[in-house]
């Protein structure tokens, strides 16, 4: 009995170990699996931290890139609401250009002798004056003369007046940059003026593609032979390349000073308020266009180079605008007064050679010198008592201003040259009996009379 229990004891023993072995390995297998768990998990969060840190890399990096951009941003959504500006514009040109059969005008056989352009603004009663003078003596000729109104800004009653006529095209300039004076104290409305005009010229000149432009203010009123008159001038443009313009104003036009409705002159002095300029000469003038004052250039003997104007004795526009940019500047002592011609001239039948520049210069001093000279002082009274022309002989500026305040006339002076002048030589009549002629100190001799 003893045997077998010592036999028992033993393999109870024996089991209970290989039952411990059993345990033991399981466990180290259980604890290489999670070694291995472990590591794995460990790997993985490393990974996950290291794409955190490189997606966090790559957030910053389009921040910045983001913070860059916002000026750029702004200024694009600005440039969105211009061009949104432009396009509804043009849109609106295209439908009115459509609807008016602009495209018949340009493919019709009848050749533009230039296109008539009003400058307009924000005065919708003057333009509106200004279009039915027009349209009274241009219906009969609009194939030849095209009418077009150009609006410096975004005034409604203007605008919507342009849109309003069948018988013309509507142009608008917006312009958004803003204006800096070259001088404290200058009125802005010079510098968009002039801004104006150079846009409006080269949009006929060049985009619609006119050989000649009249250009008008939207103050105006025309005679009643305006275009016969102009179509007359078109071909003195062609011929001699010394005019350089053709103006339908005289600055001592008043009804006091003038008489014969057949009569044109040669000018040193740009007249403006009505003129027609040629393609060629706006290829010369619109890369240097100025600022501002783009009268008084073109009166500089730098932009004019010696070429000169022919003017009309007898007005052909009327300035009916006593308020404007100018403030009423002269206009009750001489655009009120300003005679507009009523006599329908026959410009066709007309022998306007003596305008060519050699003709012209012995046809004028055949004139002058016919005229009676005056001398001294009360030249005025001097004039009342000689029959016929008389000449008066001034010194220097100061002297031409005093002797023209005695008269009446016009007094001012651009680059030494008084309004109206031909070699320094200004004429009117005077009491509708005599011319009287205004000579400066050299020009006898460069119109080669004679002198004492």
């Amino acid at each position: 009995m003893r045997t077998n229990s010592n036999s028992n004891t033993f393999k109870w023993s024996c089991d209970f170990r290989y039952l411990l072995l059993v345990a033991a390995l399981a466990f180290i297998y259980i604890q290489m699996r999670l070694f291995a768990t472990q590591s794995e998990y460990a790997d993985r969060l490393a990974a996950a931290i290291e794409a955190e840190n490189h997606c966090t890399s790559q957030t910053r990096s389009f921040i910045d890139q983001i913070s860059l951009q916002q000026g750029r941003i702004t200024a694009l959504e600005e440039e969105m609401k211009r061009q949104g500006h432009e396009c509804q514009h043009l849109r609106a040109l295209v439908q009115d250009l459509e609807s008016k059969g602009l495209q018949k005008l340009i493919s019709s056989t009848q050749v533009p002798v230039a296109a008539v352009v009003v400058m307009a603004c924000n005065r919708a009663d003057y333009l509106k004056r200004t279009i039915q003078s027009i349209l009274k003596h241009q219906t009969s000729v609009a194939s030849k003369f095209p009418l077009f109104i150009s609006q410096d800004g975004s005034h409604p009653d203007v605008k919507t007046l342009g849109l309003s006529y069948d018988q013309l095209t509507y142009m608008q300039h917006l312009d958004y940059e803003p204006v800096h004076t070259e001088r404290p104290g200058e009125i802005i409305a010079y510098y968009k003026i002039a801004r104006h005009y150079k846009w409006a010229l080269d949009q006929l000149f060049y985009k619609h593609n006119f050989s000649r432009v009249i250009i008008l203010e939207d103050d105006m009123e025309i005679a009643t032979d305006f275009f016969d008159y102009f179509e007359a001038g078109a071909t003195l443009l062609d011929r001699d390349k010394s005019i350089m313009a053709i103006s339908s104003w005289n600055d001592n036009g008043q009804k006091q000073f003038v008489k014969d409705p057949y009569a044109l002159f040669r000018s040193d002095f740009f007249p403006g308020l009505g003129w027609m300029l040629s393609k060629s000469t706006w290829n010369e003038l619109s890369p240097k266009w100025p600022k501002a004052y783009w009268d008084d250039w073109l009166r500089l003997k730098e932009n004019h180079k010696g070429r000169q104007f022919v003017r009309p004795e007898v007005c052909r526009t009327y300035n009916f605008g006593e308020h404007g940019s100018s403030l009423g500047q002269f206009f009750n002592r001489f655009l009120a007064p300003i005679k507009l011609n009523d006599v329908q001239v026959d410009w066709k039948s007309m022998d306007l050679n003596y305008l060519m520049e050699d003709n012209y210069l012995k046809h004028f001093a055949e004139i002058v010198n016919k005229a009676k000279p005056i001398y001294g002082a009360d030249t005025v009274l001097k004039a009342n008592n000689i029959n016929g022309d008389v000449r008066i002989q001034y010194r220097d500026q100061r002297h031409f201003e005093e002797i023209a305040r005695q008269f009446g006339i016009f007094e001012e002076w651009k680059d030494g040259v008084p309004r109206a002048a031909y070699k320094g030589v200004v004429v009117f009549w005077y009491q509708t009996s005599r011319r009287v002629f205004i000579i400066g100190p050299n020009s006898l001799q460069q119109l080669g009379i004679e002198h004492d």
